[in-house]
């Protein structure tokens, strides 16, 4: 409806230039049209007459927003969804739609089935969307989870707002993490456990050490992205362990991420830049380029050139790198790649390196552009049960892995919990309210909306009643109710709603409109029967109940969470 409210704008536009009202040379506006926040102010509003006025007064010239909005009502052309318009304030012109503009979205939704709200906005551009990215050194937690989700589904509404999506997990496999990671396997493939007196004193201290150890002692095999390891019985050799150690882990991430329906298009190692020389190479651009130099026998980044608050240290006098380096040697390989746009999906703990690793990538003077990439950060989970916080996990030692609130719930529950709030805000999990069947569980309030149109099917046939969508169609005009009229509107909503989730990279705008659209479907369901005795009305509510149950579904398929038939 957007659409096509924009483009009746636009022809009132050109009458008015073609009338002389209007400059023959002044371009359109860049009006908005949006639903205002209350209902009584019209279904549609936009503000094109008053920025209009305001073109206009920068060539001096005396406008009336008012009355320039008048003239432009009044050049409109003549449009059957169109009811009236009013005027209000200073020029904003609200328009109010015929029922008839609104039923025609019921058939909209069937013609365009699944395709129905995505958009080719992103005009097929490339763009890296990478997350999760954990350290190899244990089982996913909860915060890798609510990444996934939130990365998993930005992509999924980049992919459909018309975006060339690659999804990236970026595994820091180098550094004092992996050290302790393998020491702590040498340990206690050697007999040792937590609490012994030679236990290492930076040791992880989880049952799932074991688990590798044991494996590894056994030459058990493990394969990963096409590469496999083999264990030996030596406790001895520690760069055998280290690599079966970091192998076994990247396996079992990758098992947690398939359960909760999270993929990705490539794996890249941190360890490769290292090795392929891409950290070096980095290094020597900057210095290339003029943005570095050394103090304290450290070499600096100037990063206060580009917005930092200070400089950086980029090499400290011990010849090492500190971490922000080999982040933007690899956002630089993403711009090589062919990454137009790169999206970065990070723990909040992490919110100090983006402005350095913004500055380095500027500094390279590459052509990467300003703000590249875009950085979206999520709070922690605080998980809760019978009221009561849970924090432990005797399998991970200290905290509750994603597995285990998958095996409590659901993929479904974990996702939809995960994804449904904005990402900077603090979330709580409540393991019963998701595990339970009510209407308090909105993942199970939204899913049970398309498996009651799925019913309703079931229902027809069982009294001999065939949906026919011709005079499903051709019926349209007796969903004139007030409640029918709610829940077309909501339908008619879902398009804008992906758009500005892709355009904001907000995946939680989807969940919270698609409880929205099942209260309205509720609320109707309730006041309208549908199995009536009368054929044209049946097949009008039949037809409005399934564009209901099609936009259901691409909204969860947007989230990754299934659209039952049965529950």
């Amino acid at each position: 409806m957007k659409t096509q409210l924009r483009a009746l704008i636009e022809q009132g536009l050109s009458a008015l230039r073609a009338a002389g009202t209007l400059p023959v040379d002044l371009a359109s506006p860049d009006f908005s049209v949006e639903r205002p926040k209350e209902r009584a102010h019209g279904d549609f509003s936009t503000n094109a007459a008053m920025l209009l006025a305001r073109e206009l007064g920068k060539s001096g010239a005396k406008t009336n927003p008012r009355a320039l909005a008048q003239q432009l009502v009044d050049a409109l052309p003549a449009s059957d969804a169109i009811a009236k318009i009013e005027l209000a304030g200073p020029g904003f012109i609200n328009v109010h739609l015929t029922p008839a503009a609104w039923q025609l979205q019921v058939r909209d939704i069937h013609v365009a089935a699944d395709g129905f709200g995505r958009n080719a906005s992103g005009n097929g551009k490339t763009v890296g969307v990478e997350y999760v990215s954990a350290n190899p050194t244990g089982p996913l937690h909860v915060g890798h989870g609510r990444a996934g989700v939130i990365g998993d589904c930005i992509a999924r509404v980049m992919a459909a707002n018309g975006w060339n999506v690659k999804r990236e997990f970026y595994y820091n496999d180098a550094g004092v993490q992996i050290e302790n990671l393998a020491r702590s396997t040498q340990a206690r493939a050697r007999g040792l456990k937590p609490g012994d007196e030679a236990w290492p004193a930076d040791a992880y201290n989880g049952d799932y050490i074991g688990d590798v150890a044991a494996a590894y002692l056994r030459g058990d095999s493990v394969e990963v992205e096409g590469h496999v390891v083999t264990g030996k019985d030596d406790a001895g050799d520690l760069d055998a362990i280290r690599k079966f150690a970091v192998a076994y882990l990247r396996r079992e991430q990758n098992a947690d991420l398939a359960a909760f329906g999270v993929a990705f298009d490539r794996y890249f190692l941190e360890s490769s830049l290292y090795a392929d020389g891409k950290v070096e190479e980095t290094v020597r651009e900057l210095i290339a380029h003029g943005h570095t130099y050394e103090e304290g026998g450290a070499l600096w980044l100037r990063t206060t050139d580009f917005g930092d608050d200070k400089d950086r240290v980029m090499r400290k006098s011990d010849g090492t790198y500190t971490y922000f380096v080999p982040d933007v040697a690899y956002h630089l390989s993403k711009w090589q790649r062919g990454y137009e746009r790169a999206v970065t999906e990070l723990g909040a703990d992490h919110h100090g390196s983006l402005a350095r690793v913004k500055a380095g990538l500027q500094a390279l003077d590459c052509g990467i552009p300003a703000g590249y990439p875009d950085y979206v950060l999520h709070q922690m989970v605080t998980v809760m049960r019978g009221g009561e916080e849970v924090k432990l996990s005797k399998r991970a030692g200290s905290y509750l892995t994603l597995r285990d609130l998958i095996e409590e719930t659901s993929a479904d529950a974990v996702r939809w919990f995960l994804v449904a709030r904005k990402p900077d805000s603090q979330l709580t999990f409540d393991i019963d309210l998701a595990r339970s069947q009510s209407n308090d569980n909105p993942v199970y309030y939204v899913q049970y909306a398309h498996a009651r149109v799925c019913s309703l099917l079931r229902q027809a046939g069982e009294k001999g009643y065939a949906y026919d969508a011709a005079n499903g169609h051709a019926s349209l005009h007796l969903l004139d109710d007030a409640p029918a009229q709610d829940l077309m509107r909501e339908l008619s909503r879902f398009p804008e709603v992906v758009e500005a989730a892709g355009t904001t990279l907000e995946p939680h705008l989807v969940a919270q409109y698609l409880r929205e659209l099942a209260n309205a479907f509720h609320g109707w369901y309730h006041a309208s029967p549908v199995l009536v005795e009368d054929g044209a009305l049946r097949d009008a509510r039949l037809a409005l109940a399934l564009a209901t149950r099609q936009v259901l579904a691409n909204g969860l398929d947007l989230l990754g969470v299934s659209a039952p038939e049965k529950m």
